[in-house]
């Protein structure tokens, strides 16, 4: 606990209550912080809405190669940061022909909102599907075939069986892609340094000022993150029953 705690505490004592004031009043910080929630969300819905129907196939399948793929979903979270940018980079780029297309159609990855997101999806996707996977596969299957053998289609049964069941799953899931995403640095620096997420924003301001600048940003950063994150924990925690 000391060893998470203490520099924890460090940083968040260290800015001035005058540094702190200033943070919160920067135009600059404020769109950095809000840059990151907002496309650390979009790409957490993103993880929903492909992530969800993908986890269930994992969760109640077998077929050949199986742990193959679950091995390539988990790859994002071993590949070394820097490598993931210029990984996504050597694709959308105009040196590939899939970057050309989109170039083509004015999709611009580079240095772009939708170069973070692209990022952000990719290192968050893994967090949310293994999550969901594991609360899909908590849910016995017999819940499901009952309700397929009262007549119930396969969509209907997993909307009004296995998604409610699987609720809170779900929710932690998101939880964790958004957290992931909020973190992430090193991947989107190389894809999209400009327009600057929370993450960038702290690392221009260390390098260019030191701790004095940079802390007061971090410390915002922080309370923001936990306040939400404490909001959603509380959101996916099991009703208690009524007696």
């Amino acid at each position: 606990m000391a060893f998470i705690l203490v520099p924890l505490i460090r940083m968040m004592t260290a800015p001035s209550f005058e540094g702190l004031k200033g943070a919160a009043k920067d135009r600059d910080v404020i769109k950095a912080i809000w840059l990151s929630i907002y496309t650390a969300g979009l790409a957490s819905l993103i993880a929903f809405l492909f992530g969800t129907p993908f986890a269930y196939l994992l969760a109640r399948k077998n077929f050949p190669g199986k742990k193959l793929v679950e091995s390539i979903v988990d790859l994002p979270i071993v590949i070394p940061h820097p490598v993931v940018g210029i990984a996504i980079l050597g694709v959308v780029g105009k040196n590939c022909w899939f970057g050309k297309i989109l170039y083509e159609m004015g999709i611009r990855m580079m240095g772009s909102v939708a170069g973070i997101v692209t990022v952000l999806t990719f290192v968050g996707m893994p967090f949310y599907i293994n999550t969901v996977k594991n609360g899909f596969e908590s849910i016995s299957p017999r819940l499901e075939n009952v309700s397929r053998s009262l007549g119930a289609s396969l969509i209907s049964t997993f909307f009004r069986i296995t998604f409610p069941l699987a609720g809170r799953s779900i929710l932690v899931g998101i939880i964790m892609c958004c957290a992931r995403c909020i973190s992430e640095f090193g991947a989107v620096v190389i894809v999209a340094y400009h327009p600057m997420i929370a993450p960038v924003l702290i690392y221009e301001r260390f390098e260019a000022y030191g701790l004095k600048y940079s802390q007061p940003v971090a410390v915002l950063l922080v309370l923001i993150c936990l306040i939400l994150f404490l909001f959603l924990r509380i959101l996916s925690m099991p009703k208690k029953k009524k007696i």
